[in-house]
């Protein structure tokens, strides 16, 4: 097969960071399965845009991952179309704050089941076709996976089970399927905003001094899968060296 067939399935590619990873697969040979849940709009106007630039190159699904009976379907739509799949990357991600003393039972349930739970079922449905080609997954993980944020100890938590997963399927997986994390810090500003103060305050706790980028987060997901042939387990921090604060 010609680097041009591969096939990668990203959840949560209508846009922003997930948007990027997409367009950059696309750049580099990649057909790709698009898939969204609440972002139809922008998921359509993506399918296009990649459409036009190869077409037969993309697949679009909408799909709610909370539902885990839907979780499959994704992987098989994707197999159906393209007849393979080269590549999984976990990046849908549902985050709010649950302030401890507060936390809801279906609060903690959405968590899990977006962040950790969907990422496991996928790449249990994508397993026996990634072994098929010794494919990879990745999963988007965050820095808050082992360095706690105030006000969010459920979505914390679940973070940090994707991160769990990432080695325990990685053992699992071995051989022929690598699986690897990357775990962002800042790289944009979340869209309900944040105060100038907090942004300040963040940034000094960053030794770069300067968010990340969607594409340098896109440009890692893809060097995982394609050029790091003896990683797999290892989740790669893309914080501009703020863990190290």
């Amino acid at each position: 097969m010609t680097e041009s067939q591969r096939v990668a399935l990203v959840t949560g590619s209508a846009r922003r960071i997930g948007a990027g990873i997409a367009r950059h697969l696309h750049a580099h040979g990649y057909r790709i399965a698009l898939h969204a849940h609440q972002s139809g709009e922008e998921l359509q106007s993506l399918a296009f845009d990649l459409e036009s630039e190869r077409p037969g190159s993309v697949l679009a699904l909408e799909a709610d991952l909370r539902d885990v009976a839907c979780v499959p379907d994704l992987v098989e739509q994707a197999v159906s179309h393209f007849g393979r799949l080269d590549a999984l990357v976990n990046n849908a991600s549902n985050f709010f704050p649950t302030p401890f003393g507060q936390v809801q039972p279906e609060q903690w349930d959405e968590l899990f089941a977006v962040n950790a739970r969907a990422p496991f079922f996928l790449a249990q449905a994508a397993a026996p076709h990634l072994r098929r080609q010794r494919g990879a997954i990745v999963n988007l993980t965050d820095l808050h996976a082992t360095q706690p944020l105030r006000d969010h100890p459920a979505y914390s938590a679940a973070k940090a089970a994707l991160e769990m997963t990432t080695r325990t399927l990685a053992l699992e997986l071995a051989p022929h399927v690598r699986v690897n994390a990357i775990a962002p810090g800042a790289i944009l500003w979340p869209e309900q905003g944040k105060s100038e103060a907090a942004k300040q305050k963040l940034m000094e706790r960053t030794p770069l001094d300067r968010l990340g980028t969607p594409h340098e987060i896109a440009s890692a997901v893809r060097w995982l899968l394609d050029d790091a042939g003896y990683i797999t387990g290892q989740t790669l921090r893309l914080d501009g060296g703020r863990t190290l604060t």
